[in-house]
């Protein structure tokens, strides 16, 4: 054993004191063992039991500062594995476990992140041209999933002629063992990872009278990925229904449950919602990507103005701002963007949730739960015991959470909630609808904020067109002056042939002021409000989708698939 190899050894152990894992006994007594075993001290003091593998490997990452990885919650990634040849990872205890061929970057779980030796080789192996991420890995661990990820097919066509061939152990697949064996355990996992690496929203499972529909919903649309004989369908349910921690036996009622997964080098969250139909089990996934969670402001490709407005009234210490759209329309995540902008030590941010998608750091979150009577009502009046400076409610849907929301911000505190309208100015007659008088909404609002998501033209094959007559008879009902080019969607092997790739959002914002507040109060009409808003300098959903259009970012077909453009034509 060479001295750097011992003096490795020996910074290994003394961390492990530190930190409290071990005691200082315990630690020579692995030593004296490792004499006769040459087991590295780690293995050693796992075979003693007097650790765990995962406790081992967290430490370390943490103590060198980088991240760590259980392989039991990572789905193979078939792209990465053909890459690295299965006796090149035996040999230099590596596993590749993701695969980005865009940006290519190769992320690989490593149990020694000091072997230099074994990561040049692999980026020669490899022609360097890919960028190497490394992640901690226990030894254990790795040598084990190298058995399951290079001995078993995990290609989506792979696995499905697989089972063609074969039975399916239902049994096996309920109680969990020898998962990999299982081609439908393998066919789950594969097509998961599938969704993300094309960033899907959702995954739909859709049963059929004689064939099984898989959808993915990517930028806002469906599309069907995957027709499958009925017969897979039972053993993907229960597949689905048992790492969700679902009741498998109850197939006539709606259930919901949630699971967190290793897709593509990153955690994955998923809120997994089941529906009887006459045909079966409708099953919908939905994905929860933390690392697209939460977009700085800066990064929204907001127009200065806006961005200003949107500082202004988040400068206000007290009352609500009410953030307006449909399911899907991105509202969750502009709440994140407004909140992580003062997300620090010196704020109290908690929030009430139906389920708390995004977990995020320094931020105290809840759940509402009914089984114990916690609704968003009772929650917001718990949470005020708390000393809050800003409270997030996740949605208000009734008298009771909007009361409790508005009593919130009246007493002091800066309260973020989201409502079910259609615009920004219609969220006061819909507040007033459940319940709310115009005398309490008025001087407690600081402003509404609604949006939509339209898809973005692929910039690699988007091409200019000239408008006709119509179309710039059309832009000039919002202000625009007639355009020379607009453009349009192609497809290209960039786009996966759909012309569009990404979402970005349109947003109007009523900030609300004294003139408002009045007009609020003595119940003007809507109309009344629109022309006050607009002599303010408001910009409609319309306006700002004409804008994104005239800047080539968005065509104007997006444009009129999720905003009312024809509003303004007689």
């Amino acid at each position: 054993m060479t001295p750097h190899e011992e003096d490795r050894k020996l910074r290994v152990g003394d961390l492990l004191v530190q930190q409290g894992a071990v005691t200082q006994d315990q630690l020579r007594i692995a030593l004296m063992e490792q004499r006769h075993s040459n087991l590295p001290l780690g293995r050693q003091l796992v075979r003693l039991g007097f650790v765990t593998e995962a406790m081992i490997r967290d430490l370390l990452a943490h103590a060198i500062g980088q991240e760590s990885v259980d392989l039991a919650t990572v789905v193979a990634d078939a792209e990465a594995l053909k890459l690295v040849p299965e006796d090149f990872a035996r040999r230099n205890h590596l596993l590749p476990i993701a695969y980005d061929g865009e940006n290519l970057n190769l992320v690989v779980a490593i149990t020694d992140m000091f072997n230099v030796v074994a990561l040049d080789q692999l980026r020669a192996t490899l022609g360097g041209q890919i960028d190497i991420e490394t992640v901690l890995a226990g030894e254990a661990q790795l040598e084990e999933y190298i058995d399951h990820f290079y001995g078993f097919e995990l290609s989506v066509d792979g696995i499905l002629r697989e089972i063609e061939t074969g039975e399916i152990d239902y049994q096996s697949l309920q109680a969990g063992s020898g998962e990999y064996t299982q081609p439908v355990v393998r066919l789950v996992g594969a097509l998961m990872a599938d969704a993300v690496k094309r960033r899907a929203s959702d995954i739909h499972f859709e049963p059929e009278q004689a064939f099984l529909r898989i959808r993915y919903r990517v930028d806002g649309v469906l599309e069907q990925v995957r027709s499958l004989h009925k017969t897979y369908w039972p053993g993907i349910a229960v597949r689905l229904k048992v790492i969700s921690g679902m009741n498998i036996a109850e197939t006539r009622a709606p259930q919901d449950g949630r699971l967190s997964l290793n897709l593509n080098g990153r955690p994955i969250d998923f809120r997994v919602s089941s529906q009887p139909t006459i045909y079966g089990e409708n099953i919908v996934l939905r994905v929860l990507d933390r690392e697209k969670s939460i977009i700085p402001l800066a990064q929204m490709g907001l127009p200065a103005a806006t961005l200003e407005t949107l500082k202004l009234m988040m400068a206000r210490p007290e009352g609500i701002v009410i953030v307006t759209g449909p399911t899907g329309s991105g509202k969750t995540t502009t709440l994140y963007s407004l909140l992580s902008n003062v997300n620090n030590e010196t704020v109290n941010i908690m929030t009430l949730e139906d389920p708390v998608e995004y977990p995020v750091t320094l931020m105290r979150q809840t759940s509402v739960n009914e089984a114990v009577k916690m609704d968003f009502a009772n929650g917001i009046r718990s949470i005020m015991r708390q000393d809050p400076d800003i409270i997030l409610v996740g949605e208000i849907r009734d008298r009771d959470t909007a009361e409790m929301a508005l009593r919130a911000a009246m007493t002091g505190h800066q309260v973020y909630t989201t409502l079910h309208t259609n615009s920004a100015l219609g969220a006061f007659p819909r507040l007033q609808d459940i319940g709310i008088t115009p005398e309490i909404m008025a001087g407690n609002v600081i402003g509404v904020i609604a949006q939509r998501l339209v898809r973005v033209l692929c910039p690699e094959c988007k091409e200019s067109y000239p408008p006709s007559e119509e179309e710039n008879r059309l832009l000039a009902l919002y202000g625009a002056a007639a355009s020379d080019a607009l453009y349009r969607a192609v497809g290209c092997p960039h786009c996966a042939f759909k012309g569009y790739k990404g979402r970005l959002a349109l947003m109007e914002l009523l900030r609300m002021d004294g003139d408002l507040d009045e007009l609020i109060a003595r119940r003007a009409t809507a109309k009344e409000l629109r022309e006050a808003a607009l002599g303010k300098g408001f910009k409609t959903l319309a306006e700002d989708g004409v804008r994104r259009v005239l800047e080539g970012c968005t065509s104007l077909a997006e444009v009129s698939r999720v905003v009312d453009l024809t509003g303004r034509l007689q």
